[in-house]
């Protein structure tokens, strides 16, 4: 691999790296690595993974880059602070509990197309009804999940370890984007903890990047393949397709409820896998979203007033293990989650 380092300047200062310009141009997949020309601070670390994994295309979090957003309306006027995740952007200054001025709302909406995650970070305990006045801002609501006695709305999926607090086991039949068993599967997920553990983070994986980052041969034939959901629903999605919005390269997957796959769909070549070649290729995905090292994976660890805005059709998320840790070794968690209907089939 040939690294292009214009203007590459590196000074130690205690345990960071302080650099002015670095591009990273990577041969195989064609892949811009990073672009930055301002003036930023990023872990000695994170450098060394980017250099010992070729393929390991996240963007790094540098505890500099913040910005600051102002609006102003008739009704409101308010100023928040904007700092890049690993995935996404974490977002200070708004209270989520207060009114949100039509401009920031209209704002939230395109941004959560360009940065796929919103974390709203400090928003103490956002209850059901708010929450899903949150979620309407996005598009109308669908559910199709378990209700829970102790769930604060009937669109709220309450999910939780103790059973007597929410649905248990979430989240944990592998690597996914919620309704991909649906004709059109849902366009946002948005996410409230509301007793957070000590440990159980929630893994994402951003689609374009784990697309991007195949080899030439691995994303042609994954190119040919539908997934089937459920036979019995005659509902195929193809693997591979555009996102509706940002046309970005993206899957419609699920590593736990997928039945089989179809080669070449709607050609003289169709035909379906049988088990063992499904399992084989689901084997597969799962090795390219951990591949390098699980470089592709953010692993958001949650904190108290964690609110979570997901453009659900371009990352994919499992629940780690923990989350289903017992009470009595990690503490209760209770996590609110809403989905948006979807409004587009997944199309070539």
């Amino acid at each position: 691999m040939n690294f292009c380092l214009p203007g590459l300047r590196l000074f130690h200062h205690k345990h960071y790296l302080i650099y002015f310009q670095i591009i990273s141009s990577l041969t195989k997949g064609g892949i811009t690595r990073l672009t930055h020309s301002s003036l930023h601070c990023i872990n000695e670390n994170d450098i060394r993974q980017i250099l010992e994994n070729p393929t390991c295309s996240k963007s790094i979090p540098t505890s500099q880059q913040l910005n600051r957003f102002s609006s102003d309306s008739s009704n409101s006027q308010m100023a928040y602070d904007v700092k890049e995740a690993a995935i996404g952007v974490e977002i200070r200054g708004i209270n989520l509990n207060e009114p949100v001025s039509e401009d920031l709302i209209k704002k939230f909406k395109e941004d959560v197309h360009k940065h796929r995650l919103l974390i709203f970070k400090d928003q103490g305990v956002v209850s059901g009804e708010r929450h899903v006045e949150i979620s309407r801002w996005f598009g109308e609501l669908e559910s199709t999940f378990y209700k829970h006695q102790r769930s604060t709305h009937p669109d709220v999926f309450r999910v939780s370890n103790d059973e007597r607090e929410g649905c248990r086991n979430v989240g944990r039949t592998g690597w996914h984007i919620d309704g991909s068993f649906m004709r059109a599967p849902f366009s946002f997920s948005i996410y409230h903890m509301v007793a957070v553990p000590k440990m159980g983070n929630t893994d994402f994986v951003p689609l374009k990047e784990l697309v991007e980052s195949l080899s030439s041969e691995t994303r042609q034939r994954w190119e040919r393949l539908w997934m089937v959901s459920d036979r019995r629903s005659s509902l195929f999605h193809p693997l591979i397709y555009p996102h509706p919005v940002t046309r970005h390269p993206t899957l419609c997957f699920h590593l736990g409820m997928t039945d089989s796959f179809v080669w070449d769909m709607g050609t003289d070549e169709e035909r379906e896998t049988d088990m063992n070649e499904t399992v084989q290729i689901l084997k597969e995905i799962h090795r390219e979203i951990t591949k390098d090292n699980r470089c592709l994976v953010y692993s958001h660890k949650w904190e108290v007033g964690d609110f979570i805005v997901s453009d659900n059709l371009s990352v994919g998320h499992e629940a780690t293990p923990e989350t289903q840790h017992p009470k009595s070794e990690v503490g209760l968690r209770v996590l609110h989650r809403t989905t948006v209907k979807g409004t587009h089939e997944p199309k070539k």
